[in-house]
Protein backbone atom coordinates (compact mmCIF):
# COMPACT_ATOMS: atom_id res chain seq x y z
CA UNK A 1 0.00 0.00 0.00
CA UNK A 2 0.82 3.87 -0.42
CA UNK A 3 1.44 5.48 2.66
CA UNK A 4 -0.69 8.29 3.25
CA UNK A 5 1.33 11.73 3.64
CA UNK A 6 1.51 15.39 4.29
CA UNK A 7 4.87 16.85 3.34
CA UNK A 8 6.66 19.59 5.82
CA UNK A 9 8.20 21.32 3.49
CA UNK A 10 10.53 24.57 3.28
CA UNK A 11 14.37 26.06 3.60
CA UNK A 12 16.42 25.11 6.57
CA UNK A 13 15.04 26.40 9.71
CA UNK A 14 12.34 27.31 8.77
CA UNK A 15 10.91 24.84 11.23
CA UNK A 16 9.60 21.60 10.01
CA UNK A 17 11.50 19.75 12.74
CA UNK A 18 10.09 21.44 15.73
CA UNK A 19 5.99 21.41 13.89
CA UNK A 20 6.73 18.24 12.90
CA UNK A 21 7.89 16.78 16.48
CA UNK A 22 4.88 17.96 18.08
CA UNK A 23 2.56 16.42 15.36
CA UNK A 24 4.15 13.28 15.74
CA UNK A 25 2.86 13.40 19.70
CA UNK A 26 -0.89 13.75 17.99
CA UNK A 27 -2.56 10.23 17.91
CA UNK A 28 -3.24 9.58 14.46
CA UNK A 29 -0.17 11.02 12.98
CA UNK A 30 3.70 9.70 12.41
CA UNK A 31 6.59 12.24 12.43
CA UNK A 32 9.68 10.84 10.26
CA UNK A 33 11.83 13.17 10.37
CA UNK A 34 14.67 12.25 7.26
CA UNK A 35 17.89 14.01 9.10
CA UNK A 36 17.52 11.92 12.62
CA UNK A 37 17.12 9.28 10.46
CA UNK A 38 20.84 9.61 9.01
CA UNK A 39 21.87 10.95 12.54
CA UNK A 40 21.50 7.75 14.14
CA UNK A 41 23.34 6.10 11.89
CA UNK A 42 26.93 3.95 13.45
CA UNK A 43 29.73 6.01 12.18
CA UNK A 44 31.42 3.27 11.71
CA UNK A 45 28.77 2.13 9.08
CA UNK A 46 29.71 2.85 5.28
CA UNK A 47 26.01 4.64 5.33
CA UNK A 48 26.70 6.18 8.49
CA UNK A 49 30.32 7.70 7.32
CA UNK A 50 28.70 8.48 3.76
CA UNK A 51 25.93 10.59 5.81
CA UNK A 52 28.64 13.07 7.15
CA UNK A 53 30.47 13.45 4.50
CA UNK A 54 28.23 14.95 2.46
CA UNK A 55 26.45 16.75 5.92
CA UNK A 56 29.68 18.37 6.45
CA UNK A 57 29.67 20.21 3.39
CA UNK A 58 26.38 21.21 3.70
CA UNK A 59 25.27 19.14 0.71
CA UNK A 60 22.61 16.57 -0.19
CA UNK A 61 22.90 12.93 0.54
CA UNK A 62 22.60 10.98 -2.78
CA UNK A 63 18.84 10.35 -3.81
CA UNK A 64 19.08 6.51 -4.14
CA UNK A 65 20.97 6.40 -0.73
CA UNK A 66 18.34 8.60 1.19
CA UNK A 67 15.37 6.70 -0.36
CA UNK A 68 16.70 3.56 0.81
CA UNK A 69 17.77 4.70 4.20
CA UNK A 70 14.14 5.98 4.35
CA UNK A 71 12.25 2.77 2.97
CA UNK A 72 14.28 0.68 5.32
CA UNK A 73 13.42 2.80 8.50
CA UNK A 74 9.85 3.14 7.82
CA UNK A 75 9.19 -0.52 7.46
CA UNK A 76 11.18 -1.40 10.51
CA UNK A 77 8.52 1.00 12.03
CA UNK A 78 5.91 -0.91 10.65
CA UNK A 79 7.19 -4.85 11.66
CA UNK A 80 7.46 -3.32 15.47
CA UNK A 81 4.13 -1.83 15.65
CA UNK A 82 5.22 1.25 15.90
CA UNK A 83 3.69 3.05 12.51
CA UNK A 84 -0.02 2.09 11.55
CA UNK A 85 -0.15 2.94 8.00
CA UNK A 86 -4.25 1.91 8.17
CA UNK A 87 -4.85 4.51 10.58
CA UNK A 88 -2.09 6.91 10.81
CA UNK A 89 -1.23 9.92 8.28
CA UNK A 90 2.50 10.22 7.65
CA UNK A 91 4.37 12.95 8.40
CA UNK A 92 6.98 13.69 6.14
CA UNK A 93 9.96 15.84 7.37
CA UNK A 94 13.14 16.10 5.34
CA UNK A 95 11.88 13.86 1.95
CA UNK A 96 11.59 14.24 -0.54
CA UNK A 97 14.01 17.06 -0.89
CA UNK A 98 14.93 16.32 -4.87
CA UNK A 99 12.73 15.82 -7.57
CA UNK A 100 14.26 12.49 -8.27
CA UNK A 101 13.30 11.19 -4.58
CA UNK A 102 9.72 12.25 -5.23
CA UNK A 103 9.94 9.71 -8.27
CA UNK A 104 11.95 7.28 -6.49
CA UNK A 105 8.95 7.31 -4.16
CA UNK A 106 5.91 7.16 -6.13
CA UNK A 107 5.73 3.54 -5.21
CA UNK A 108 5.50 4.35 -1.59
CA UNK A 109 3.94 7.52 -0.75
CA UNK A 110 0.45 9.48 -1.94
CA UNK A 111 0.98 13.00 -1.07
CA UNK A 112 -2.39 14.42 -0.16
CA UNK A 113 -0.73 18.06 1.11
CA UNK A 114 2.30 19.72 0.95
CA UNK A 115 2.84 22.40 3.68
CA UNK A 116 5.12 24.86 2.61
CA UNK A 117 6.56 26.97 5.38
CA UNK A 118 7.59 30.35 3.77
CA UNK A 119 10.21 32.58 4.90
CA UNK A 120 11.73 34.96 2.96
CA UNK A 121 13.68 36.25 5.19
CA UNK A 122 17.30 34.14 4.95
CA UNK A 123 18.92 36.12 8.20
CA UNK A 124 15.79 34.70 10.33
CA UNK A 125 16.53 31.45 9.52
CA UNK A 126 20.17 31.75 9.64
CA UNK A 127 20.07 32.55 12.72
CA UNK A 128 17.39 29.91 13.88
CA UNK A 129 19.88 26.80 12.77
CA UNK A 130 22.60 28.53 14.71
CA UNK A 131 20.36 28.45 17.92
CA UNK A 132 19.74 25.10 16.84
CA UNK A 133 23.26 23.93 15.92
CA UNK A 134 23.92 24.82 20.01
CA UNK A 135 21.25 23.63 21.67
CA UNK A 136 21.06 20.02 20.23
CA UNK A 137 24.68 19.89 18.82
CA UNK A 138 23.92 19.73 15.72
CA UNK A 139 27.91 20.79 14.35
CA UNK A 140 26.85 20.16 10.65
CA UNK A 141 24.40 23.73 11.26
CA UNK A 142 27.07 25.54 13.18
CA UNK A 143 29.37 26.39 10.58
CA UNK A 144 28.19 30.21 8.50
CA UNK A 145 30.04 28.72 5.46
CA UNK A 146 28.18 25.61 5.65
CA UNK A 147 24.24 27.17 6.47
CA UNK A 148 24.80 29.02 3.27
CA UNK A 149 25.92 26.43 1.51
CA UNK A 150 22.95 24.45 2.34
CA UNK A 151 20.31 27.37 1.43
CA UNK A 152 22.30 27.40 -1.99
CA UNK A 153 21.60 23.68 -2.04
CA UNK A 154 18.11 24.15 -1.11
CA UNK A 155 17.33 26.81 -3.48
CA UNK A 156 18.88 24.76 -6.71
CA UNK A 157 17.68 21.46 -5.49
CA UNK A 158 15.13 21.13 -3.43
CA UNK A 159 12.86 24.12 -3.94
CA UNK A 160 11.92 22.39 -7.68
CA UNK A 161 10.46 19.65 -5.67
CA UNK A 162 7.06 21.76 -4.94
CA UNK A 163 6.71 22.11 -8.89
CA UNK A 164 6.67 18.22 -9.04
CA UNK A 165 3.22 18.32 -7.21
CA UNK A 166 -0.17 19.79 -8.27
CA UNK A 167 -0.40 23.61 -7.13
CA UNK A 168 -4.04 22.36 -5.55
CA UNK A 169 -2.15 19.98 -3.15
CA UNK A 170 0.59 22.76 -1.85
CA UNK A 171 -0.72 25.19 1.24
CA UNK A 172 1.77 28.19 2.08
CA UNK A 173 2.06 29.26 5.50
CA UNK A 174 4.53 31.95 6.90
CA UNK A 175 7.04 30.33 9.31
CA UNK A 176 7.64 33.41 10.78
CA UNK A 177 4.70 33.31 13.21
CA UNK A 178 4.91 32.06 16.72
CA UNK A 179 5.15 28.38 16.49
CA UNK A 180 1.79 28.23 18.16
CA UNK A 181 0.18 30.00 15.19
CA UNK A 182 1.84 27.88 13.01
CA UNK A 183 0.89 24.83 14.02
CA UNK A 184 -2.56 25.91 14.52
CA UNK A 185 -2.59 26.59 11.06
CA UNK A 186 -1.20 23.37 9.83
CA UNK A 187 -3.93 21.60 12.08
CA UNK A 188 -6.69 23.52 10.37
CA UNK A 189 -5.62 21.99 6.92
CA UNK A 190 -4.62 18.07 8.26
CA UNK A 191 -7.78 17.84 11.12
CA UNK A 192 -10.28 17.86 8.24
CA UNK A 193 -7.61 15.23 5.83
CA UNK A 194 -7.72 12.81 9.00
CA UNK A 195 -11.34 12.64 9.85
CA UNK A 196 -11.98 11.71 6.33
CA UNK A 197 -9.39 8.89 6.46
CA UNK A 198 -11.28 7.80 9.89
CA UNK A 199 -14.54 8.10 7.83
CA UNK A 200 -13.22 5.95 5.05
CA UNK A 201 -11.61 3.31 7.56
CA UNK A 202 -15.08 3.01 9.05
CA UNK A 203 -17.23 2.77 6.15
CA UNK A 204 -14.54 -0.11 4.68
CA UNK A 205 -15.42 -3.77 4.14
CA UNK A 206 -13.60 -4.96 7.30
CA UNK A 207 -12.66 -8.19 5.00
CA UNK A 208 -10.81 -5.99 2.64
CA UNK A 209 -8.86 -4.51 5.82
CA UNK A 210 -8.02 -7.94 6.62
CA UNK A 211 -6.80 -8.85 2.90
CA UNK A 212 -4.41 -5.07 2.41
CA UNK A 213 -3.35 -6.10 6.46
CA UNK A 214 -2.32 -9.95 5.62
CA UNK A 215 -0.85 -8.43 2.07
CA UNK A 216 1.07 -5.80 3.25
CA UNK A 217 2.69 -8.35 5.98
CA UNK A 218 3.40 -10.62 3.42
CA UNK A 219 5.15 -8.19 1.09
CA UNK A 220 7.28 -6.95 4.59
CA UNK A 221 8.74 -10.33 5.15
CA UNK A 222 9.36 -11.28 1.62
CA UNK A 223 11.81 -7.93 1.68
CA UNK A 224 12.75 -9.21 4.82
CA UNK A 225 13.63 -12.17 3.36
CA UNK A 226 15.51 -10.83 0.54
Amino acid sequence: MRYKSILLFGAPGSGKGTQGKILGTVPGFFHSATGDIFRSLDLQSEMGRTFWEYAGRGQLVPDELTVKVWKQFIKGMEMVNQFHPESEILILDGIPRTVKQAQLLEDTIDVVKVIHLVCNDMTKMIERLRRRALKENRFDDANDVVIRKRLEVYERDSAPVLDYYPPEKIVRIEATMSQISVLTEILKILVPLKEEMDGAREHKDPFEVIQSTTAAAMALAATTAE
